[in-house]
């Protein structure tokens, strides 16, 4: 007995990643739905060659993004698997989720699956990194984005949820100027994060996390209650001495050198240095 799983991408000007996230999926999901937000290059023509019904809809954030997608296209599908542009199912992943799904029982609504993260080619395998859990493949019905402005998650409405083997990838390949940029992007969305749980009547903060919850609901909890503990941008130098160190991110190579330093630590300053900039903005 067959399964039915729809994919649904996000994406804009992903024409570098899409062809392998949608290469990946390949007599797996069927439909693919493409959501576009206005891409310049060849990303809505790479989808439709590859069977993909593109949407286009104008982008607010991620959660909203991919909610509006839930609730807006016609899927008809028992299960819906969530995938970003710059990320793809590895061959034993994809043959795991065909041979699981028919058997579940119908009390399972989701599937956490674990991301492995590449960054210039190489595997970050240490530092804590790997594995990371994340779900991504859900009932339809079952599941949606948590509304947050940074940090969402996929969590289900219902039911339980079980964990899958096998990996899926996230590789970015449009280098490193692009990901420092993004990362600009995420700091100082996350600085607006934080000063709203300082003055709460300027908007909602969302979760904060469980210690017992999901794999996201404790990341959750440990940098809302250990991390932002620690004295503002201190606590940047000690989480990369953790990572880099304590948890063997050296273990990495070059390439890791490159990672945990920008993302364990260059990005958590930066955060710092936007909060108290728009704190200092707030007090004047």
């Amino acid at each position: 007995m067959k399964t039915s799983l729809s994919l649904i991408v996000l994406t804009l000007n992903e024409e570098l990643n899409l062809p392998h996230c949608l290469n990946s999926i390949e007599g797996l999901a069927e439909p693919i739905f493409v959501v576009d937000s206005g891409s310049e290059d060849a990303t809505q023509e790479i989808a439709r060659q590859h069977g993909a019904r593109v949407v286009e809809h104008a982008f607010e954030n991620q959660a909203q993004q991919f909610n509006w997608a839930l609730e807006s296209l016609p899927i008809e599908t028992d299960w819906i698997l969530r995938l970003d542009a710059d990320e793809y199912l590895l061959p034993e992943l994809r043959e795991e989720i065909r041979k699981v799904l028919p058997g579940l029982p119908a009390h399972v609504t989701g599937l956490y699956m674990k991301r492995r993260v590449i960054f210039q080619d190489r595997w970050i395998r240490h530092g804590g990194y790997y594995p990371t859990w994340l779900l991504r493949l859900f009932r339809r019905g079952k599941g949606r984005s948590e509304l947050l402005e940074m940090d969402e998650h996929l969590v289900v409405t219902e039911g339980e949820t079980r964990c899958l083997k096998h990996d899926f990838v996230d590789h970015n390949r449009k280098g490193l100027s692009f990901w420092s940029r993004k990362h600009v992007e995420f700091a100082e969305r996350e600085a607006r994060v934080l000063l709203k749980r300082q003055w709460p009547q300027s908007g909602g903060i969302g979760s904060e996390g469980r210690l017992a919850g999901t794999p996201p609901e404790r990341t959750r909890w440990l940098k809302y209650n250990v991390y932002l503990g620690a004295p503002p941008f201190l606590r940047a130098f000690l989480y990369f001495v953790y990572r880099y160190v304590l948890r063997l991110g050296f273990l990495d190579g070059r390439e890791g050198l490159i990672f945990h330093v920008l993302q364990g630590f260059w990005y958590r300053f930066y955060v710092d240095a936007k909060l108290w900039e728009m704190r200092r903005a707030v007090k004047e």
